[in-house]
């Protein structure tokens, strides 16, 4: 059976969907209609913008999710996922993939949702750290003695990211080490995803997410905060509400996706970060790039 996975922020750069836009009129169409809705050209920025302008929030999730998205619609016949899943964002332009969202609601929502979480982050400063090499119990352990600081991304085995206050986590940091974390690396990124951190976010976005028209997908989506599957609109806007101050139960998600059939994993967007994990997760699938 075939699993389709979509990246979540940090698999940004600069040039993305260019090729698309090139090849593909309905690339064209479709990124005109991204910066029409969006109210500035996000086409622009993707096909030539810096590093530094790619790593803005409210550029950086609305363009991974329109190079996630718009390349799923060009595959069309060639796209015919039996499960999905997206890590983080992603999880988002999954939905969008497999109808749950129309192109535009898709867009909005995640527009919506980094203008939330960028006004989060600045409310509070807060940072994420990658944990590696130590097992899930330790860090969770460790983490449950500083306060402020919870796990956030279960990516692979032996790699999990935290997330909390920047003296929180360079607390944890420094004990991980001392516990034998091979490597303990603050993130660059602007605050503390997927965690309580979010909270004004989480909130925000609900009442976009309440007030947008969900249809169940063309397939079951597994979803970051229970790893397990649904095809329930209702179901499925709970679940994308939770997400922003829940883990993101990545290898629980893939190993659901296994056991329920999946055997080949094609992730479809910017980068090749998910097939690394999807391969240290399960060595028995086989891995694609859409």
């Amino acid at each position: 059976m075939d699993a389709y996975i979509f990246p979540g922020q940090g698999a940004q750069f600069s040039g993305m969907g260019k090729e698309l836009y090139d090849s593909s009129i309905e690339a064209n169409n479709l990124f005109e209609e991204a910066d029409r809705l969006l109210g500035f050209s996000i086409s622009t920025m993707m096909f030539g913008g810096s590093d530094e302008e790619l790593k803005q929030t409210k550029v950086t999730q609305p363009a991974v999710f329109l190079h996630s998205v718009i390349l799923a619609k060009t595959l069309g016949e060639g796209f015919r996922p039996d499960m999905v899943a997206g890590h983080s964002l992603g999880e988002l332009s999954a939905l969008t993939a497999v109808g749950a969202l129309s192109f535009a609601d898709g867009l909005l929502l995640v527009s919506k949702r980094a203008l939330a979480m960028q006004k989060a982050c600045e409310a509070a400063p807060s940072t994420m750290a990658a944990i590696i090499g130590l097992d899930d119990k330790v860090v969770e352990e460790v983490c449950q003695d500083i306060e402020g600081v919870v796990a956030a991304n279960y990516n692979s085995p032996g790699q999990l990211v935290i997330s909390g206050s920047i003296e929180g986590v360079d607390a944890a940091c420094e004990l991980l080490k001392q516990r034998g974390a091979k490597r303990a690396l603050r993130l660059a990124v602007s605050g503390a995803f997927h965690s309580p951190f979010m909270e004004p976010a989480k909130q925000e976005l609900e009442k976009a997410i309440r007030s947008t028209a969900f249809n169940k997908p063309i397939c079951p989506v597994y979803q970051n905060a229970t790893a397990k599957a649904s095809t329930d609109p209702e179901t499925i806007k709970n679940n994308l509400i939770a997400q922003l101050t829940s883990p993101v139960r990545w290898v629980e998600c893939v190993n659901n996706m296994v056991t329920d059939g999946a055997t080949t994993f094609t992730e479809v967007g910017p980068g090749n970060v998910l097939q690394g994990l999807v391969s240290k997760i399960n060595k028995t699938v086989t891995t694609a790039k859409a």
